[in-house]
């Protein structure tokens, strides 16, 4: 079970696109973990304070009831108290004792999560961040969207894509920069290099022995976990259609990026940031590709131009260069030796119910999406008739037209041509 400290949770942390969603399908086949898709919901916390605009109003009195009646300190505590049920209502009589919560853009809040759960465990994924931007852009031509990695760095607007592969990727460098008991750094190229040696050393960090295959997620696409796992509808899009970990994204970067969108984008993030997560070859083949040999530091301009535009979009100020805080040694394990105990006997009631409570938010995201499906559909209906109807309207005016053409023609002839 979670704490109040934050034992026994597990913040996968990372920019979209690291490969964050084949992780979790991994970790979530150890019978000691349980992993699902992405949570955000303390995201939507943090910010209950900005009280949006409602139907039934209210959102100064709102905003004024936070700011002038809740303190910061009882604000921490509620919303601690629900991600705490929310978090041990999944765990509950599913005999895991580690969960993970696994949400891109957690960078949003980092001080915030240092607060509510010092003690939670902390799993740094990094990606060369080239790939992660060829993997933007190759997922959004997918699903239609379209991506503009120049253009959305370049935007007079809030562009999040381009906050994330900036801003967030900058600021989980500087929170992992330092030494931490808590904390674990993997990259994606040595997953799916060796992914079994990788989790096995994600199960050393999290304390619990390695289980055999858990790597091979296509093996267990018939459990519950897996059923809820894929019902979500998020993340990679292309997971399901392999069995297990691939390479074929490691080096795909100079086949979906162009010269110049990786001549901007290595100028804006600096060589410094290559150099400190690992991925200076890659940098190298950059310079050697474009003819560009790239200053150290970032782009000024571009990185405060994003952060102001991200301040004001979202009323959220961080703390430049913020680390990860230290924790109290006595209370950062839960038996003095940096390992969970292993878990008492299951009852079968209660792992019943959690079964059928995973099955049944299967169902509910399953439907869910079918029902957007369905009003997508019904949507593209009327447009379609509206068009049916536009031509038919056309249609009824054109024998109108003609016999306007040919009167038109006939008065011209008795009048000897004149018109």
């Amino acid at each position: 079970m979670v704490d109040v400290h934050g034992n026994g949770l597990v913040l996968l942390l990372c920019v979209p696109r690291s490969g964050s969603s084949l992780s979790t399908v991994m970790l979530q086949n150890h019978s000691r973990v349980f992993a699902t898709q992405e949570m955000w919901f303390l995201m939507n916390l943090v910010d209950l304070k900005q009280a949006d605009s409602r139907p039934y109003g209210g959102s100064a009195i709102i905003r004024q009831f936070y700011s002038a009646m809740v303190s910061d300190e009882g604000f921490e505590k509620a919303c601690r108290s629900f991600a705490l049920e929310i978090y041990n209502g999944f765990l509950e009589g599913s005999g895991a004792d580690f969960l993970v919560d696994k949400s891109p853009r957690y960078y949003y809040m980092l001080e915030w999560l240092d607060r509510l759960f010092p003690q939670s465990k902390r799993i740094h994924l990094q990606r060369n961040p080239l790939a992660i931007a060829a993997s933007y852009k190759k997922v959004n031509r997918h699903t239609g969207e379209g991506f503009e990695l120049i253009r959305s760095l370049q935007s007079p607007n809030l562009n999040m894509k381009a906050v994330d592969l900036t801003l967030g990727m900058l600021r989980l460098n500087d929170y992992f920069a330092d030494k931490h008991t808590n904390a674990y750094e993997v990259q994606y190229e040595q997953l799916v290099s060796s992914p079994q040696e990788e989790m096995e050393k994600l199960c050393g960090f999290l304390g619990i022995g390695y289980e055999e295959g858990i790597e091979q997620y296509g093996r267990f696409t018939d459990s519950t976990k897996s059923n809820m796992f894929y019902s979500m509808g998020v993340g990679d899009p292309f997971l399901s259609s392999h069995q297990e970990a691939h390479k074929d994204s490691v080096n795909n970067w100079k086949k979906i990026l162009d010269p110049k969108e990786v001549e901007f984008y290595c100028r804006v993030m600096g060589a410094d940031l290559f150099h400190r997560i690992g991925y200076s070859e890659q940098l190298e083949e950059a310079e050697q590709w474009t003819g560009v040999r790239y200053e150290a530091g970032p782009d000024e301009e571009v990185i405060s131009k994003l952060t102001r535009q991200f301040s004001e979009a979202t009323g959220s100020s961080w703390q430049q260069g913020y680390r990860m805080q230290p924790v109290d040694v006595a209370g950062s394990t839960q038996d003095g030796n940096n390992r969970a105990p292993e878990p008492d006997a299951i009852d079968p009631t209660l792992a019943a119910l959690a079964t059928i409570r995973q099955l049944e938010a299967a169902l509910r995201a399953a439907d869910n999406r079918l029902e957007r499906g369905y009003n997508e559909r019904e949507r593209l209906k009327v447009q379609l008739a509206s068009a049916h109807s536009k031509i038919q309207r056309i249609k009824s005016l054109i024998p109108f037209g003609n016999q306007i053409s040919a009167w038109a023609s006939q008065r011209k002839i008795l009048r000897g041509g004149k018109s």
